[in-house]
């Protein structure tokens, strides 16, 4: 995953933990889950619109 080993990521993750504490964690993360379900519901948006600009094209 992006070049990283488990010791990197055990960093990255105690070096959160220290700026932002235990408690806003849970937060973070649902912020983190409910924008990247916004954008792959954008993205398959625009994935349908091609689609259907693709089917008039050829029909």
């Amino acid at each position: 995953m992006f070049g990283l080993g488990g010791t990197e990521i055990l960093v990255i993750a105690l070096v959160v933990l220290l700026l932002f504490g235990g408690k806003k964690i849970p937060e973070l993360m649902k912020g983190l889950g409910s924008g990247v379900k916004s954008f792959k519901d954008g993205m398959k948006g625009v994935t349908d619109v091609e689609d259907e600009k693709k089917e008039e094209s050829n029909g």
